[in-house]
C-alpha cells in the first residue's frame, strides 16, 4: 500500500504564505515611495497629491477590510487570499498604461481593495497555521514552532517585495524615456503574477471552511480599545514614513544607488524581523509588544530628520524595516492569545480596519504639513509624534481571558 503524500513543513508552508504579504504590501503598497518621486516629476504634483495616492489606496484596504470578513463567510480563505493576490498583480500592470490623475487614483483604491483581501486571509491563514493541526501528519512538528516565527515569517515576506521593488524601480523609472516608472509598474505587476503562482502549491493543506470564518461576527471591539487606537495611531504615523522617505532622501541629494542602498537595508530588515521579535510576540499577551515596537519606530522616523549623515539614514532604514511589520504581526498575535480560534478572523478584520483607516489619514497629512514651512522635515516630525502617542496608548492595553 502506497504511503500518502508527507504534507510539507510548517516554515515551508509560511514561507508560501509570505509570498501573499510580500504582494499585498511590499509590491503594491510600498513600492510606490521609490515611484513617487519620478511620478511626481513628470505629472508635476504636490506633496499632497503625491500623498492622496496613498490616501486612496489606503481608502480601498478599508473597504476591502471591511467585506472580507463576508467573503471568508462564503469562500475558502486560500481562495481569498490568491484571488486577492492575483487581482492586485493585474491592476499593478495596468498602472503602467495610465498617466491620468483619476486613472491612477481609481488603481491604486483597486489595488488596496485586492490587497486587503489578500493580507487578511493570509493573516488568518498564518494564524491558524500557527496553532492548529492543518498539516495533517505534520501536527507534532506543528507545535514544535514557536507561533511568533510562523507569524514573523508571513509578515516578514513584505520585505521580499520590497527589496524587490528596490533592485526593479530604479533602473527602470531611471530611463531616459517618456513616461519611464510606467515599465516599473508592469514589472511589479509581472513578479506578483509569478508570486501568486509560487503560493498555490504549497498552501492547498490550509483550506479554511466558510463556516469556521463565520464565526468572526463574535468579535467584540471594546476590550481591544486600548490596542485598536494604538494601531489607528501606527497606520497614520509609519505610513508617512513609507510614502515620503525615498523622496526625503532625494532632497537630501542622495544618489540612486545610495537610495536603492538604503531600501535593500530597509527590506532586509523586514525580513529579519522575523527571527528578531518572534520571542517577543510569543510571549507578551497584552499590549507591551506593541508599545515597544512602536517607540522603536518613533525613533526610526525622527533619524533622518535629526541627521542626514547616511550611517543615521541607514540606521534609520534598518531599524524602522526590522520594526514596523512586526507591529502588524504583534496585533495578529494579541489576537491570538487572547480570543477563541472561531473569532479571530474577526479579531483580524478589526485591527486590518483600524490600521487602513489610519493609512487613510497618514499620507494626506503628512502631504499637507511638507507642503508649508518646513517641508518634509516637519512631516516626519508630525510622523513620529504619532507614533509615540501610538505607544503611549498600546502600553494600556491588557491580556483578556481566551474565550471571554
Amino acid at each position: 500500500m502506497e504511503e500518502a503524500p508527507s504534507a510539507p513543513s510548517t516554515l515551508l508552508v509560511a514561507a508560501a504564505l509570505a509570498l501573499g504579504a510580500a504582494v499585498s504590501l511590499g509590491l503594491a503598497r510600498f513600492s510606490y515611495a521609490l515611484l513617487l518621486p519620478p511620478m511626481r516629476d513628470d505629472l508635476g504634483w504636490s506633496y499632497l497629491t503625491a500623498g492622496a495616492m496613498n490616501t486612496v489606496n489606503a481608502a480601498g484596504y478599508l473597504l476591502g477590510a471591511l467585506a472580507v470578513p463576508r467573503l471568508l463567510a462564503r469562500v475558502d480563505a486560500r481562495r481569498v487570499l490568491l484571488g486577492g493576490s492575483a487581482a492586485a498583480a493585474l491592476f499593478l500592470a495596468l498602472h503602467g498604461g495610465v498617466t491620468s490623475d483619476a486613472a491612477l487614483f481609481v488603481l491604486r483604491l483597486s489595488t488596496g481593495i485586492a490587497s486587503a483581501a489578500s493580507f487578511v486571509a493570509g493573516g488568518l491563514l498564518a494564524a491558524r497555521l500557527a496553532s492548529g493541526p492543518e498539516l495533517g501528519n505534520r501536527a507534532a512538528e506543528q507545535r514544535s514552532r514557536p507561533a511568533g516565527l510562523v507569524l514573523g515569517i508571513y509578515y516578514g515576506g513584505t520585505g521580499l517585495g520590497i527589496i524587490v521593488s528596490a533592485l526593479l524601480v530604479e533602473p527602470l523609472a531611471a530611463r531616459s524615456v517618456l513616461h519611464a516608472w510606467q515599465a516599473a509598474w508592469i514589472a511589479l505587476g509581472a513578479v506578483a503574477l509569478l508570486a501568486t503562482l509560487a503560493m498555490r502549491a504549497p498552501t492547498r493543506p490550509l483550506a479554511v471552511s466558510p463556516t469556521a470564518a463565520a464565526a468572526s461576527r463574535r468579535f467584540r471591539w471594546a476590550p481591544f480599545a486600548p490596542g485598536l487606537a494604538g494601531y489607528f495611531l501606527f497606520g497614520v504615523g509609519y505610513i508617512g514614513y513609507m510614502t515620503f522617505v525615498i523622496t526625503l532622501l532625494r532632497e537630501q541629494r542622495m544618489d540612486a544607488a545610495t537610495i536603492t542602498g538604503f531600501y535593500v537595508v530597509l527590506g532586509v530588515g523586514v525580513i529579519a524581523s522575523s527571527w528578531l521579535w518572534a520571542a517577543l510576540l510569543q510571549g507578551t499577551r497584552g499590549g507591551g509588544a506593541f508599545a515597544l515596537l512602536n517607540a522603536l519606530l518613533a525613533v526610526a522616523t525622527a533619524l533622518p530628520v535629526i541627521s542626514p549623515h547616511p550611517l543615521a539614514v541607514f540606521a534609520s532604514g534598518a531599524l524602522f524595516g526590522s520594526v514596523f511589520l512586526s507591529v502588524v504581526a504583534s496585533t495578529t498575535a494579541l489576537v491570538r492569545h487572547n480570543l477563541a480560534p472561531a473569532a479571530w478572523a474577526g479579531g483580524i478584520g478589526a485591527f486590518t480596519i483600524v490600521f487602513a483607516a489610519g493609512q487613510i489619514v497618514g499620507p494626506s497629512l503628512v502631504g499637507w504639513v511638507a507642503d508649508g514651512a518646513g517641508g518634509l522635515v516637519r512631516g516626519f516630525i508630525v510622523s513620529a509624534a504619532v507614533l509615540a502617542a501610538g505607544s503611549l496608548i498600546a502600553w494600556r492595553q491588557k491580556a483578556l481571558v481566551v474565550g471571554a
